[in-house]
Formats: C-alpha cells, sequence, structure tokens
C-alpha cells in the first residue's frame, strides 16, 4: 500500500540544493572577482542579472556584496545585465497575460 522511500533520497536532495545555491553564489557582483585589468564583461552582465534576487539576500548580510558589479566594461555589460533582468521578471508576466487573455478569448488551453 505505501512505498518505502530510499534513505537516501532526502540527503541527496539537500546536497543537490547546497550545491545549486553554492554555484549560484559563488560568482556574485562585488566578490572581487572583477580587477581594473579585467572588468566584467557582457556575460557578467548576464549572470549578474540572472543571480539579482539571490545577490540583493546575500547583501543583507554581507556589506561587501552588490546587485551590480561596479567593475565592467560599460555600456556591454549594462546591456547584457539589463536584458537578464527584463527576460527573468518581464517575461514572466507577459506569458501571463497572454494566457489569460487566450484564456478571456476562448482560444487557450482552459474550459
Amino acid at each position: 500500500m505505501f512505498k518505502k522511500r530510499s534513505i537516501w533520497r532526502l540527503p541527496i536532495i539537500f546536497l543537490l540544493v547546497s550545491l545549486t545555491l553554492l554555484v549560484l553564489t559563488a560568482c556574485v557582483p562585488g566578490d572581487g572577482s572583477a580587477t581594473p585589468a579585467r572588468p566584467a564583461d557582457f556575460l557578467w552582465g548576464i549572470w549578474h542579472g540572472w543571480i539579482a534576487p539571490i545577490s540583493l539576500i546575500i547583501g543583507i548580510f554581507n556589506r561587501n556584496i552588490h546587485i551590480y558589479e561596479n567593475i565592467n566594461n560599460g555600456w556591454w555589460y549594462d546591456l547584457g545585465y539589463y536584458m537578464a533582468i527584463i527576460s527573468g521578471f518581464g517575461g514572466l508576466s507577459l506569458g501571463r497575460r497572454s494566457r489569460r487573455s487566450r484564456e478571456e478569448k476562448g482560444d487557450g488551453y482552459g474550459a
């Protein structure tokens, strides 16, 4: 009647979540990885835009961590950063809006 759960399931989930958080927080803005000789570029801008909410939470506890890298190459970093922010947050709301409008018109997947 009840399925027997593996004793390794919970430790494996904990390990995967811990590793994911470690990878996401390994390259936050302000961690010292960007230098004037090697400023953050377009790809770093995309990465920092994606992890901005995590950086914000970490920044509450560590004053050296920011959501934006001050040592960057300028316009290209900004473009990558804002592309990631807009696609991560704006894209979700646009998807919800279009789905809702399709359902109201009767063209959606809902009944």
